[in-house]
């Protein structure tokens, strides 16, 4: 089985998300897509996260409608700060069966010479990339590399820090967000302050 890992600290995951993880299931040989609560991103400050129970519940909340994609908490149970390519032996080790592929935006490819050991996911994994607007060239090593593969996925320009910013200034952001997860944000007053 094919199982592509999406990363994110999705704090909170919303409508982008899910229309990249469905578009990927369903126009990619990836048989299942894993939506990884990170539980702290050793790039972004762990001030600004809900607690990894809420992240978590809000991605089950948000893909009970898709047989495809499934949360993740395996990140939860290894050593924090914690790196992509830990968690990538770690999955090997505990489902030697499967095949894990990355899920990231073209962003993230631009920057990915900066990952704890690049060169093992690499050469072990296949990466989907999704296109994302930013600053910046993917460096010449990746362009054609056979195991990157671009996906020509509707490009979303939507945010979790926008989201955040918007609630707290008191705006209506329910169509950013899957009416379930919005209710939960709401009901506990998240990222109002």
């Amino acid at each position: 089985m094919n199982i592509g890992l999406y990363f994110g600290t999705f704090n909170p995951v919303h409508i982008g998300h899910l229309i990249i993880a469905n578009h990927l299931v369903e126009n990619s040989d990836i048989d299942q897509l894993w939506m990884v609560v990170t539980p702290h991103n050793p790039h972004k400050k762990k001030s600004n996260l809900l607690e990894d129970y809420h992240r978590l519940h809000m991605i089950h909340l948000a893909t009970q409608d898709y047989d495809h994609i499934v949360p993740s908490d395996i990140e939860f149970k290894l050593p924090q700060p914690n790196y992509t390519v830990h968690t990538l032996v770690h999955l090997k080790e505990k489902y030697p069966k499967y095949n894990f592929s990355l899920i990231m935006g073209e962003d993230n490819l631009k920057t990915f010479q900066k990952w704890k050991n690049y060169q093992v996911i690499l050469e072990n994994h296949q990466l989907y990339v999704y296109p994302r607007i930013s600053e910046g060239e993917i460096p010449q090593e990746l362009k054609n590399h056979p195991n990157i593969h671009k996906i020509n996925a509707p490009i979303i320009e939507l945010s979790s820090t926008f989201i955040r910013e918007q609630i707290k200034l008191q705006k209506n952001i329910k169509p950013m967000l899957s009416p379930t997860v919005w209710e939960y944000i709401d009901h506990n007053l998240f990222y109002r302050k």
